[in-house]
């Protein structure tokens, strides 16, 4: 059984919407962030990044979750959730992983945490409002590779689909959300029906009205 460390809503999610995917015999464990459990000492033992996500999987413990992401794929290829070893494909997944994770997420998380790269609480409208350019001009990018795709990697549902679901709802109260973008926004619309994606979304407490069709009318942009 694999056990998952998580925080609804959290980078764990990602992971989570994989482990439920594929039907894989799993534990959720709650790292209650309230209360800093991600820095408590036996957290620490597992992950002394002191951040969520960790699973363990029969004694391994892995954290960062693209990793996580990575290393489930690979253990259950036949979900088909990462392309074949050798395909272009495969450096494919690779490239949009590492760019959600590297650049998408990395601007995400300057902007819900700002006080961490200020110390003049004056600035922090500016470092978010800079912020919202940078995952703008992210979601731009990826709007664009869209076009003319069922999903992310072209017509085959991959793990990056689930870490960028993870994403475009972490970006939802941007000044330009994910759901202002025509190619983005319908494929959004589309996973927010994928069984997976309601059943862990439930669970998690995740609101899924924002990405309903009759939500986006007067939201969507030509771009």
């Amino acid at each position: 059984m694999y056990q998952l460390y998580y925080y609804p809503n959290n980078a764990s999610l990602a992971p989570h919407f994989l482990l439920h995917h594929m039907g894989l015999d799993y534990q959720l464990i709650l790292v209650d962030k309230h209360s800093n459990s991600q820095k408590s000492s036996d957290y620490l033992a597992l992950n002394p990044a002191g951040r969520i996500p960790t699973l363990i999987d029969d004694g391994t413990v892995i954290f960062e979750s693209p990793a996580i992401c990575i290393h489930l794929c690979e253990q259950h290829p036949q979900h088909g959730l990462i392309p074949l070893l050798g395909s272009h494909t495969r450096a494919h997944f690779f490239q949009w992983l590492t760019y959600l994770n590297n650049t998408l997420q990395a601007e995400l998380m300057v902007r819900y945490y700002p006080h961490r790269h200020t110390n003049d609480e004056r600035t922090i409208p500016n470092v978010i409002a800079a912020q919202d350019e940078r995952i703008a001009e992210s979601l731009s990018v990826i709007d664009d590779q869209l076009k003319g795709n069922q999903y992310l990697l072209g017509e085959q549902l991959t793990a990056c689909d689930f870490f960028l679901f993870m994403l475009s709802e972490w970006s939802l109260p941007a000044q330009t959300s994910p759901l202002q973008f025509k190619h983005l926004s319908a494929y959004l619309t589309r996973l927010s029906s994928h069984p997976t994606i309601k059943a862990v979304c439930d669970l998690e407490g995740i609101d899924l009205r924002p990405f309903q069709p009759t939500l986006l009318t007067n939201n969507v942009a030509e771009r």
